[in-house]
């Protein structure tokens, strides 16, 4: 069962620019707290000050390192990613896990005569402020409004038909799944609405896109390539890098 959130319902509230939030937000407070505490702790200690000073800074350092990434990092990702793809303007486009509309804006901004269509269930441990109105106001503040529409809709039963989609984006959506079956068969749904000679680009941490891969080579016709998208990419640092699985989809 999917609903959906077409753009010409009311217009959202009106925005300065797009404010994307923060992934998993209560990571980057947790690790930040830890840092600060460890500070504060090797203020006091005399025992393993050194060690637990440079604790703290690391984990401080890291906090920095994610919230560049969620904040600016994947947005410049992205944007170069998208570059690569080559659209000509009139594709049909599948942001998987939309959220509040980094991609799926992105996207939307090389599409004048086309559609990019985002799906999510708008959880808010999954992005700060994740509601469907706030991927419409995004979109607005950046001109695109007409040229989106999102829908609450599992990614493991697309409401779509066949061969619906030119290219089907997902970033940082597809591991929140619990259980391999399912995400196997997120992968599958999304190889199901992509049309033939349509690419797949799937963003996530990198042992979870080199499964996806060895899933996709066993089930479907094509060879996926992986593709490292450093350190602008890291959520805190090279031990949460994030890796761009691609496919095109056999004729």
């Amino acid at each position: 069962m999917s609903e959906t959130t077409m753009p010409n319902d009311s217009l959202p509230p009106r925005l300065d620019r797009p404010h994307y939030g923060v992934d998993a937000p209560s990571f980057p407070a947790v690790i930040a707290a830890l840092g600060t505490a460890s500070l504060l702790a090797a203020g006091r200690w005399r025992k393993g000050r050194a060690a637990t000073a440079a604790t703290g800074a690391l984990l401080l350092a890291s906090t920095g390192v994610y919230l560049h990434t969620t904040l600016r990092g994947k947005l410049r990702v992205w944007e170069r990613e998208l570059d690569r793809v080559g659209l000509k303007g009139h594709e049909q486009l599948l942001d998987l896990g939309c959220g509040r509309g980094a991609v799926l804006i992105a996207a939307a901004r090389r599409l004048p005569e086309g559609r990019a269509v985002g799906t999510d269930l708008w959880l808010g441990k999954d992005q700060s402020g994740n509601t469907p109105d706030a991927t419409r106001a995004n979109a607005l503040a950046a001109g695109v409004l007409d040229r989106i529409e999102v829908h609450t809709a599992d990614i493991t039963a697309l409401p779509f038909a066949d061969g619906s989609f030119d290219v089907v984006t997902s970033a940082l959506v597809i591991h929140n799944i619990p259980a391999d079956d399912d995400r196997f068969r997120a992968l599958d749904e999304a190889l199901r609405v992509l049309c033939p000679g349509g690419r797949l680009l799937i963003a996530d941490f990198a042992p979870m896109a080199h499964r996806y891969a060895r899933h996709l080579a066993r089930t479907h016709r094509g060879t996926a390539t992986l593709r490292p998208l450093g350190p602008a990419y890291w959520y805190g640092g090279p031990w949460l890098s994030i890796t761009l699985l691609e496919l095109v989809k056999e004729t």
